[in-house]
């Protein structure tokens, strides 16, 4: 649950002041000390620590008041990345919601249109860091934020397209964090069924059997190693009134992700259980466009399943044949991402959207090629790459764009079947890991993300956790513009 918000157009005064306990002042850069609350408090802060004002556009400064309030300033500078001011709100606002308090202040100053765009970013940030990610222990004294005070701005909607990207991007996170044995496939498709009722979602679900007599192979062929069958792919439908363009959301939902019969060693099998971020960044971003209430038709396509060593497992040189008829040669059991989201783009693209965007937790090779603080994508075409690179700098949720190109084919050349799953030996294999998904999307134009930055410890951007929700914002853009 976010917190509630509540806002009015004026700064504090004096008298208000005295009753806050927790604030953080934010003022464009090059804003002067005298015109900010608690100026003075503020300038004895600066001269003891040998600080000058310009300082705050690096690192917030916080001290604590004669009546023990809390109070952290920072100057934000609208000329720095999106993803730079998100960080500096963040380690600011992290000060103050290390005490868990039940309401914090925030007052913004400066000129009215700078006040707005403080506002809205310092809003999100505190939305999405106020809640508590869920946890098992016995004894928790952790507490969610329960009210935000929003003091020199006021927004007639409550920023709502600001709430709902927040709303996107903490149930990406919750899902994400769940532990294995709570988020079965099954139980995954419970959670959905609820959520779907609750935004007036359409669901349909392609259970094993059913995709079994379909002919999904690829995606059988994962699913068929657990001894529940609860594996699916869940299809939900947002229809708002007057839209025109429709869009293929796909995720990659592997609950755990054992290795299979390619066993993963017990240090790369530690927090498989996050393998299904993908179809949650998918679900994340229908739930921000449903609550934003943005003019664009989304499928969401969820392929859920769990990659399993066991008898049934499917294993190295196996032969399975996709929904579209393609035939696949088995190479590495670990590369179940590829196999599940085959017959869940081959779905996705019989549907007929204008454009398909997937999520996947993908490939280690991504995670080399640029760490866990940006995210790969590759992209059928300049425009929609554009797009894309520009929604990233507009959220501060990073992206690079990797090359494509056709000759990379040859690698996945295979003697047996139409093509190789895969080769052993790892080179590029985030390229032609995105080559052979492009095989299922009939053409249409794609954009496949690779979520090297699902986790970054310490945090990222406006994130303060480690699992950061990646691609939540950045999706909820990316479609306000293609509506």
């Amino acid at each position: 649950m976010l917190a509630k918000l509540q806002s009015r157009d004026a700064l504090p005064s004096a008298r208000e002041l005295n009753r806050i306990r927790h604030l953080l002042v934010l003022a464009p850069a090059g804003t002067a000390v005298s015109s900010l609350p608690l100026q003075g408090v503020l300038g004895k802060t600066l001269a003891r620590r040998r600080k000058k004002p310009v300082d705050l556009q690096k690192s917030p400064v916080s001290a604590e008041t004669a009546d023990g309030a809390l109070v952290v300033w920072a100057m934000v500078d609208p000329k720095q990345p999106v993803f730079d001011q998100h960080t500096l709100l963040r380690k600011a606002l992290a000060l103050l919601l290390a005490e868990q308090p039940d309401t914090l202040h925030v007052a913004v100053a400066g000129a009215a249109a700078g006040r707005r765009m403080l506002a809205e970013r310092a809003v999100y940030v505190a939305w999405i860091n106020g809640i508590v990610l869920p946890r098992r222990r016995k004894k928790d004294d952790a507490r969610p934020l329960k009210t935000i005070e929003l003091w020199g701005h006021r927004s007639g909607d409550g920023f709502a397209p600001v709430r709902a990207v927040a709303a996107g991007n903490v149930l990406c996170r919750t899902l994400t964090v769940l532990p294995p044995n709570e988020l079965t496939p099954g139980e995954y498709r419970r959670r959905i069924a609820v959520l779907a009722r609750s935004q007036g979602w359409a669901r349909e679900e392609y259970d094993f059997r059913r995709l079994k007599r379909m002919g999904a192979g690829a995606f059988c062929a994962v699913a068929q190693g657990s001894d529940e069958k609860d594996a699916a792919i869940v299809r939900l439908r947002y229809r708002p009134r007057g839209a025109k363009k429709t869009v293929a959301l796909v995720g990659k939902g592997i609950c755990f992700d054992t290795g299979g019969h390619n066993l993963k060693p017990a240090r790369y099998m530690m927090g498989m259980h996050e393998d299904m971020n993908g179809s949650a960044v998918a679900l994340g971003i229908l739930l921000a466009a449903t609550q934003a209430k943005l003019k664009v038709n989304i499928d969401c396509w969820l392929a859920l399943a769990q990659n399993h060593l066991g008898p049934r497992a499917y294993k190295q040189n196996d032969i399975v044949t996709a929904l579209d008829g393609t035939t696949i040669e088995v190479v590495h059991t670990d590369a179940e991402g590829r196999m599940v989201l085959a017959d869940t783009l081959t779905l996705a693209a019989r549907a007929k959207p204008q454009l398909i965007v997937d999520f996947a937790t993908l490939t280690g090779s991504m995670h080399v090629a640029v760490g866990t603080r940006y995210s790969g994508i590759f992209a059928t075409g300049e425009d929609i790459a554009d797009r894309a690179l520009r929604a990233g700098v507009e959220t501060g949720e990073r992206l690079c764009r990797f090359p494509m190109d056709e000759d990379y084919d040859s690698a996945l050349d295979s003697a047996m079947a139409d093509v190789k799953q895969c080769t052993l030996d790892g080179d590029a294999d985030h390229i032609l890991a995105a080559r052979l998904l492009q095989r299922f999307t009939a053409k249409t134009p794609w954009i496949h993300m690779d979520l090297s930055a699902h986790g970054c410890k310490g945090g990222l951007g406006a994130v303060a956790t480690d699992c950061t929700g990646f691609g939540v914002a950045w999706g909820a853009v990316f479609l306000k513009k293609y509506q």
